[in-house]
């Protein structure tokens, strides 16, 4: 599915229904027998990795009800509804994953809170600020189309379509250049798969968000300018020994970020 085409909502629960895949079921054999034998510096990208993954599912996972309290109809609730119950299973993969792979087995909480000590201040501004404060300003009025648009923008737009959509690129490239775990690479792919169905959710209701209201513009462009700074230091790849995790040059990480952002707000009318 691609996030550049507009679907309906009814479209996307349909597309749902035929894309099922189970969190516990993808084999992780090969990349648990693999896994002591890494270098170092490769456990340490995908650990970092790793963290910034179950981090964001938690949040996004949590901070999503109000979305669904604010669905415009039948249809909308049902695709949304099932959006949420995707960002649970891959909340749960990456769990799986921490306990056997990387042999950690714990509470999906305790995983989360270990995950924060690896993160900086812009995942808290990104994760903990705007999107909690998005989704309780929503939670107290649901009619409210700003505050709907404010929150889309910042889970579909920068949270999923911009840092989540680079991400998967650019690990899942060094990952399979290097033939490194196979396991987690199908999952994330299946995890990608989801989020192109959110995504295209955000970009079509930000679409018909404007059409009916052009001052939601300048909502739209308000929350990029205000998100786009720690955005852009919530991709840069910590270094290693050898260089830049996943052996990524920052730019060009900069540079895809930014054009599939360009893109997807060209679709909705909206210019940053």
């Amino acid at each position: 599915m691609s996030v550049d085409t507009l679907f309906s909502p009814q479209e996307l629960f349909l597309a749902w229904e035929r894309e099922p895949w189970s969190s516990q079921e993808i084999d992780l054999t090969a990349d648990a027998q693999a896994w002591p034998g890494l270098e170092p510096q490769e456990r340490d990208a995908v650990l970092w990795a790793l963290s910034s993954l179950i981090v964001a599912e938690e949040r996004i996972t949590t901070q999503f009800t109000g979305l669904v309290l604010a669905a415009d109809d039948e249809e909308e609730t049902s695709y949304l509804a099932s959006q949420q119950v995707d960002e649970a299973r891959h909340l749960q993969f990456y769990a799986r994953f921490q306990n056997q792979v990387v042999a950690d087995p714990a509470a999906i909480a305790s995983h989360v809170a270990r995950a924060r000590e690896h993160l900086g201040d812009p995942f808290r501004q990104i994760f903990d600020e705007a999107l909690v404060q998005a989704h309780e300003k929503l939670v107290q009025n649901p009619r409210d189309r700003a505050a709907k648009v404010e929150f889309v923008t910042i889970y579909h737009q920068v949270i999923e379509g911009t840092l989540g959509t680079t991400a998967f690129h650019f690990i899942t490239r060094y990952l399979n250049e290097h033939q490194l775990l196979p396991g987690f690479v199908t999952g994330y792919r299946s995890i990608a798969r989801d989020e192109q169905r959110h995504i295209a959710y955000g970009t079509g209701f930000l679409r018909s968000a404007v059409t009916e209201d052009p001052a939601m513009k300048d909502a739209i462009r308000k929350t990029l300018h205000q998100l786009l700074p720690p955005v852009a230091q919530a991709l840069e790849p910590p270094p290693t020994n050898e260089g830049p995790a996943f052996d990524v040059d920052p730019s060009e990480v900069r540079e895809f970020a930014l054009a599939g952002l360009n893109r997807r707000l060209k679709i909705i009318g909206v210019e940053l």
